[in-house]
C-alpha cells in the first residue's frame, strides 16, 4: 500500500506524504492566485471603496464592493503586493461574491481566526472552504498582515454598509 493510501486510511503515524501533498497543493493555489488574481480590476459604480496599506512591507490595495439588497453583488480589487497579499485578496473576492451581509461578516470572522491563530484540530476549519489554502499563514507572523490586509479592508466596507443600512456588523 502506498504511503499516501496509508495516510488516507489512517495507517501508521501521521503521514508526512499526505501533509506534503496538501502543502504542495496549497502552494500551487496561492501561486496561481498571486500570478493571475481573480476580480483584479476597478469596479465601476462600487457602493463602497476602501484603501488599505501594509506599512511593514509596502503592500497596497483598493477594495471595491457593490452591495445590492443587503448582499455583495460584486467585489473587486486593485493593488500591488507580495504573493500572499494578492492571493488572499483574490481568494477573498471569489468567496464573498453573492454572500449576504451577515454571511460575509461571519466568513470574515472565521477566516480572520484561521489566519491569526493555530488550528485546534488536525487541519483548517471546514467552514472556510477553499480559503483553507491560507491556513498556515499564522505560523509566519510577518505574513499575517499580508494575508489579512484585504480582509480588514472588507471588514471596514461591511461595517460601513451595516451602519448605512441601520444594522450592526459585529459578529
Amino acid at each position: 500500500m502506498s504511503a499516501l493510501a496509508q495516510g488516507e486510511l489512517g495507517g501508521g503515524p501521521r503521514n508526512a506524504a499526505v501533509s506534503d501533498d496538501i502543502t504542495s497543493l496549497y502552494q500551487e493555489v496561492v501561486i496561481d492566485h498571486a500570478r493571475r488574481p481573480r476580480n483584479f480590476h476597478e469596479l465601476e459604480g462600487a457602493s463602497r471603496t476602501v484603501e488599505a496599506v501594509n506599512p511593514l512591507c509596502g503592500d497596497q490595495l483598493t477594495l471595491y464592493l457593490q452591495m445590492v439588497d443587503g448582499a455583495i453583488a460584486d467585489i473587486a480589487f486593485k493593488g500591488n503586493g507580495c504573493a500572499i497579499s494578492q492571493a488572499s485578496a483574490s481568494l477573498m473576492t471569489m468567496a464573498m461574491k453573492g454572500l449576504r451581509h451577515d454571511e460575509a461578516v461571519a466568513l470574515f470572522t472565521r477566516v480572520h481566526t484561521m489566519l491569526t491563530t493555530e488550528s485546534e484540530g488536525d487541519g483548517p476549519p471546514a467552514e472556510v472552504g477553499k480559503l483553507a489554502v491560507l491556513s498556515g499563514v499564522w505560523e509566519y507572523p510577518t505574513r499575517v498582515k499580508c494575508a489579512t490586509m484585504a480582509w480588514q479592508a472588507l471588514r471596514s466596507a461591511l461595517e460601513d454598509a451595516g451602519q448605512r443600512d441601520g444594522r450592526s456588523s459585529q459578529p
